[in-house]
């Protein structure tokens, strides 16, 4: 069995991609372009790999970002680590977080942040525990989502969605919507989309050359698509929309205030839904619900939200996620691993003032 920590060369990309698309709990956010993406915007991706005859077997993608005038780092593993088999306490899983925790110490991080894939489990608490693990109500990825499965039939697939929604795909057709597939010439279309909807829904986006970086890396991987819903030559919604492995994710979206009657953004995603399963792709991930049973939203969204069951705003957003049926999906949540037992309290103290100040702008 061999070890190997690397900030580039000790690895093929092509081996970690394969590996990202087919291991167990593989995931986009641990491929080599999501690290490559990430390396301009301030964040160092290094990889560590357990091996065994030449093939990988366990893997993680750490993301470093310095902090303190770089005298330490924030070390982050989006949706990993990536393990061939099923998760359990056994090697190579353990083998393969010795080797992260040691390549963060040499790092001098103050903590690893992990977001694991994993479904909310008994076995999956287990494991957070045997490594000493401890939850944590910092998250940057969404720990709820909603999972269509593209293996049915698009029928099949339509007759689980929510009558409502069914209803609103068919009336954005009726109505004159029309969806394409954009290029790289669209990107600017896409992002002053963006831009509008975060305006509106109080949320940040990035830069326009993150989302050009992120269209051509991925592009190069034959993974991307740009759909874009236009009405009488205008663009009102877009979408990015990247397929991984057997999964594709819905990973940025923003629409116009104009012309909503119509409806677009449900044809635009029932247009990649078909896309990603012409691929082969066997789940299309919505990316993200509010963190709140099912049972206890009811049909009642506008109750829902009177009663601080659903946060004030996030009503639409659960409405229209979940009215495309799939499963929803839990998994653990945020975790941290301690190593600087001093600067830790100080950088999550840090970390709540900050957020209660954008709280109150």
């Amino acid at each position: 069995m061999e070890i190997r920590s690397s900030l580039v060369s000790a690895f093929d990309p092509v081996q970690w991609d394969a590996f990202s698309k087919e291991a167990e709990t593989g995931h986009l956010l641990q491929s080599w372009g999501w690290g490559e993406l990430k390396a301009p915007f301030g964040w160092l991706p290094i990889r560590v790999a357990v091996l065994e005859h030449g093939h990988i077997v366990a893997a993680a993608q750490v993301l470093c970002r310095h902090l303190l005038l770089d005298l330490v780092t924030l070390a982050y593993m989006p949706r990993g680590p990536m393990l061939s088999q099923p998760l359990s306490l056994r090697s190579p899983d353990s083998e393969l977080i010795e080797a992260v925790l040691a390549t963060c110490r040499r790092r001098r991080a103050v903590m690893l942040k992990l977001e694991p894939e994993w479904r909310d489990t008994e076995v999956a608490r287990q494991w957070m525990s045997a490594w000493r693990l401890s939850a944590s109500s910092w998250s940057v990825q969404p720990r709820r989502t909603v999972l269509v499965d593209l293996r049915l039939d698009e029928d099949d697939i339509l007759a689980q969605m929510k009558p409502k929604t069914r209803y609103n795909i068919r009336l954005a057709e009726r109505k004159g919507i029309v969806v394409a597939q954009g290029t790289a010439d669209d990107l600017s279309d896409f992002y002053r989309l963006l831009r509008v909807t975060g305006e509106r829904a109080s949320f940040g986006v990035h830069t326009l050359e993150y989302y050009r970086r992120a269209w051509s890396l991925f592009r190069e991987r034959d993974s991307v698509a740009l759909f874009l819903a236009r009405y009488s030559g205008r663009t009102l919604a877009a979408i990015l929309v990247i397929a991984w492995g057997k999964t594709a994710y819905y990973m940025y979206g923003g629409s116009s205030d104009e012309e909503r009657q119509r409806m677009p953004t449900y044809l635009l995603q029932w247009e990649a839904m078909r896309w990603a399963k012409a691929r082969g792709c066997q789940l299309y991930d919505l990316w993200g619900i509010p963190d709140v049973d099912e049972s206890k939203v009811g049909e009642d969204i506008q109750a829902a939200e009177a009663s601080g069951v659903l946060s004030h705003g996030m009503g639409g957003l659960y409405r229209f996620k979940r009215g495309f049926g799939g499963q929803e999906t839990r998994y653990i949540g945020a975790c941290d691993a301690v190593l600087n037992p001093v600067l830790y309290p100080l950088m999550m103290a840090l970390r709540t003032h900050r957020n209660q100040a954008q709280q109150a702008q």
